[in-house]
Order: C-alpha cells, then sequence, then structure tokens
C-alpha cells in the first residue's frame, strides 16, 4: 500500500520539476517567440535564416565548434595519464595538483585574460593569429571542472587493482591507459566534454579582449543591428547544448543497463 508520506513526496516532486521546468524552458520559449517575429505581427524565420547568409557568423560558428573539439581534446589528454599516474605512483601529490586545476575557477576571466595577453603576443608570433589559439587559454578555462568530472570517474572504480592486473598480464602502460583506464571512465570523460564545449561556446570575455572572432562575440555585434538572428544564434547554442546532454544522459543509462545485464 502507498502510504501518505510516499504520496506527498510524488506531489513535492511533481510540483518541484514543474517550477523547474517552467523555469528553464519559459526563457527559451520567450528567445523562440522573439526570434520568429515579422512585420505587422506576422511570424517570419528571417532572423533563422539570416543565421546562414551571415558568411562571418557562419565562420565565427565554425571556429567556435573548432575550439570546443581542439579544447576538449588537449584537457583530456592532459589530465587522463597525469590524474592516473599520480593516483598509482603519486598520491601524495594529488591535493597540490587538485588546487593547481580548481584554480582558474578562483581567477576571473578578465584577470586571466590581463595575464595571458604578454604570453598571446609570442603565440601569435610563433603560431600566428588563428583563433585557434584559443585553445590554449580555453584549456586552461575548463581545467576545473574536467578535473572535477574525471576525478570522480576514477574514484568510482578500483584503480590500483586494474592497473596492476593488467600489469600483470603483461599489459604496458599505454595499453592501461587505453583499454582499461579509459573504457572505465568512459561517462566521465563524456561529462568533461560536455562540460568543456558547453563552456567554450558560451565564453566571450577571453575571445573579445584577445580580439578573436568566435561566436559569443559575433553575437554580441550582431544584437547592436539584428536582434532577432543574435537571439536565434544564443538559443541554437542553448539547444545544442541541451542536445549534448541528452546524448550524455542516453548513454551513460545505456551502460549502466549493460553493466546491470553483465553483472
Amino acid at each position: 500500500m502507498t502510504g501518505p508520506g510516499s504520496v506527498g513526496r510524488r506531489v513535492a516532486r511533481a510540483v518541484i520539476l514543474t517550477v523547474l521546468g517552467v523555469f528553464f524552458l519559459l526563457p527559451l520559449v520567450a528567445m523562440a517567440e522573439f526570434s520568429t517575429r515579422g512585420p505587422g505581427g506576422t511570424r517570419s524565420l528571417a532572423s533563422w535564416t539570416g543565421i546562414v547568409d551571415d558568411p562571418d557568423l557562419v565562420e565565427a560558428i565554425l571556429v567556435s565548434v573548432q575550439l570546443a573539439v581542439t579544447s576538449s581534446l588537449v584537457v583530456l589528454a592532459l589530465l587522463v595519464p597525469t590524474m592516473t599516474w599520480i593516483r598509482l605512483r603519486l598520491p601524495r601529490l594529488r591535493r597540490l595538483v587538485e588546487f593547481l586545476c580548481l584554480l582558474p575557477a578562483a581567477i576571473p576571466a578578465i584577470v586571466l585574460v590581463v595575464g595571458m595577453a604578454p604570453l598571446y603576443a609570442w603565440v601569435n608570433y610563433f603560431l600566428g593569429d588563428s583563433p585557434l589559439t584559443l585553445t590554449f587559454a580555453y584549456a586552461v578555462l575548463v581545467l576545473p571542472f574536467a578535473y572535477r568530472a574525471i576525478d570522480a570517474g576514477l574514484s568510482a572504480i578500483d584503480l590500483r587493482t586494474l592497473a596492476e592486473a593488467a600489469r600483470g598480464l603483461g599489459a604496458s602502460w599505454g595499453t592501461v591507459l587505453l583499454r582499461i583506464v579509459v573504457p572505465n571512465i568512459r561517462t566521465a570523460l563524456i561529462g568533461a566534454s560536455l562540460l568543456s564545449v558547453a563552456l567554450v561556446l558560451g565564453e566571450f570575455t577571453i575571445a573579445s579582449l584577445l580580439n578573436f572572432d568566435t561566436v559569443q562575440v559575433r553575437v554580441n555585434l550582431l544584437g547592436k543591428r539584428d536582434a532577432g538572428v543574435s537571439i536565434a544564434v544564443s538559443l541554437l547554442s542553448l539547444l545544442f547544448a541541451f542536445a549534448l546532454l541528452f546524448l550524455l544522459s542516453f548513454i551513460g543509462g545505456r551502460r549502466r543497463d549493460a553493466a546491470v545485464e553483465e553483472g
């Protein structure tokens, strides 16, 4: 039998979910309504078609997507081997590495730009002024969030036992990392990548002050002359982030179901 307490919890859960759903969906609905306004109270997709009609905007979107991918790959390639090695061989350095990785979260973006500006003068000198050089700055920016996601994944597995078993069977450290560690923290890696992509696609301060043209910089410029297109691009970015989040939950759910079936 269902007691009054469980009924009350279900009602409270439904109310909370409804309130949160309205809170998050209402701004999106308002953005969609604004971006589809036409002359004379009609509806038009001119703002949405204007996205592909603006070559500078399309280029900025492609640059931001490339930056999101490269930043995610750089952070994963840096953190996964380092954190694995520290957990297995240098556990005393774990707190120090954690502090260094989380430090960018406590530093405002404007302060990071002030420190990076002289460095980027040399980066541009040696590597050119390609917007993809922002990968280095964004890798630092997403470091705290990716670290937390990967740390949670490594804490959820018996890393030492798995590594020692693989080494005992003759596996190299590269094989341990690629065939033992990475598959077992796949969901954490996807979560870290999602956080990195969402943060890079929404970043404005660093790109603007370093004079690089990314999607958020272009949206800011568009907002001064065509608010409809800028809102449409912003909504598209949000929907893209939500799609990635849904994909993450879907992959994580399938992985849990597969683990239950194997068990």
